[in-house]
This record gives C-alpha cells, sequence and structure tokens, in this order.
C-alpha cells in the first residue's frame, strides 16, 4: 500500500512538468540547398498547444557548422547571431498561438559541403520543456559542371539526388534566343517544360509529385538540343 500512495504521489508531482511540455514544431526538419557564396532564409512555425503563455531561450546551437558559414535567427525582424547573441534570442508564445515570425538565415559557405545542426529551446521554469529544430543544409559548386553556350551558361542540377526541389543556375547572354529545359522519364516520356526567363538566373522544379526514379532534362536553344543531363528523385 505504501509502494503505490508513493507511486501515486510521484505521479501527482510529475503531472503539473508533463502536461506544460505542449509546443509542436510544424517545421521540424528545415533544408538549405544551393550554390558557393549563397544565402537562404526559411520560416519556422511553432505552435504553443497549451493554455499558458510560454517563454523559450535558446540554449545552444550545436552541428558541424564550417567556418565560412555562418547561421543567424530572426525574430520578426530582428537578427540575432546564436554565438554572440545567445542570451538575447526568446521567443513568448500566447495560450494556442502558432509562432510564425521566426526565421533562419544561412550564409553556405564557400567551399562545397553538407553537413547538420540543431537549435535547442528551453523553457527557464521548467528543463522538461523544450523543443529541437534540425537543419540540413547541402552547398554545391554548378561551375564545376557548368556547360557554355554562346548563348547562355548554364550549371546542373543541384540537389541531385533530391525528392523536394532541384535548382538550376544560369545566365543567358542572348535575350533574343528562345531557352527552354525538357524532362523526360527514364524511358522518354515527356514529364514537364519550362522556358528560361532572360531576367532570371535559376529554374527551381519540384519535384515533389515526380515517381522516383531516373529523368533526363535536356537544354534547348533555338529549338536546338544542347546538352542532356540527369536527375535522380528519391522518396
Amino acid at each position: 500500500m505504501k509502494r503505490i500512495f508513493l507511486l501515486f504521489t510521484c505521479i501527482l508531482i510529475m503531472l503539473p512538468l508533463l502536461s506544460e511540455a505542449q509546443i509542436r514544431v510544424l517545421s521540424e526538419n528545415i533544408e538549405f540547398s544551393g550554390t558557393i557564396g549563397s544565402s537562404q532564409r526559411k520560416s519556422l512555425i511553432i505552435h504553443n498547444e497549451s493554455n499558458q503563455v510560454k517563454e523559450y531561450s535558446l540554449k545552444f546551437l550545436r552541428g558541424n557548422i564550417g567556418s565560412s558559414q555562418n547561421v543567424k535567427i530572426c525574430i520578426a525582424e530582428k537578427c540575432f547571431d546564436p554565438k554572440r547573441d545567445l542570451s538575447k534570442i526568446k521567443i513568448i508564445l500566447q495560450a494556442g498561438e502558432i509562432f510564425t515570425d521566426l526565421y533562419l538565415e544561412f550564409e553556405l559557405g564557400i567551399i562545397e559541403t553538407k553537413g547538420n545542426f540543431d537549435l535547442h529551446f528551453y523553457n527557464s521554469t521548467n528543463i522538461r520543456d523544450v523543443f529541437v529544430i534540425e537543419s540540413v543544409y547541402e552547398v554545391s559548386n554548378p561551375s564545376a559542371d557548368e556547360t557554355n553556350h554562346k548563348d547562355i551558361s548554364i550549371g546542373s542540377a543541384y540537389p541531385n539526388p533530391t525528392n523536394r526541389m532541384a535548382q538550376i543556375d544560369y545566365v543567358i547572354k542572348n535575350p533574343t534566343a528562345v531557352v527552354k529545359i525538357s524532362i523526360n522519364s527514364f524511358i522518354g516520356n515527356p514529364v514537364a517544360e519550362y522556358q528560361l526567363d532572360p531576367l532570371q538566373k535559376n529554374l527551381v522544379i519540384n519535384v515533389a509529385d515526380f515517381n522516383p526514379g531516373v529523368y533526363f532534362y535536356t537544354l534547348f536553344v533555338d529549338n536546338k538540343n544542347i546538352v542532356t543531363k540527369k536527375l535522380v528523385v528519391k522518396k
């Protein structure tokens, strides 16, 4: 009986701590993918599912971030460097609030690489009330596999393989040329076609609806086949 009483007492003591941890990260896995020297900004969505106002501070940032890479955490329009401003990075969540003013800015650095890093937030009034945001990144060097033509310079699709988006960077030298990318399945069936805008510098291809497998994308300039390359779509 005494053991049952002690167990029941422990449960009552722990219950408030357990019930408070009701934060849902709606964007747990953040992906950065781009070329050397570029930077990207990603939005994060946090849902306070509890009926209490909560304040969270960034406890630490962990991961393999290179010396030429830089991460900034932005709350609304104010950005912080977690290496210098760790104690200043705090967010207040109202009861039931879906918080959308949290952003990550990531400078991808100067070398071709890939890795990951995590952001750990905690509630100072309850050490068990924590949430983690996981981020992965891939930095490519499109110039290493660039196609130069009198009317266009164009890199290869990256990331490759991919399961969400693929990007192709280009510079159209002759704005009067008709330049397009045609995508075909492994057996040659047409899947998509994009005309490249001379005022833009990259083409973003959404492959989320593609079936996993091997595809081929072909560059056409004024209806002439210039080069064909492979794109792999994974699950």
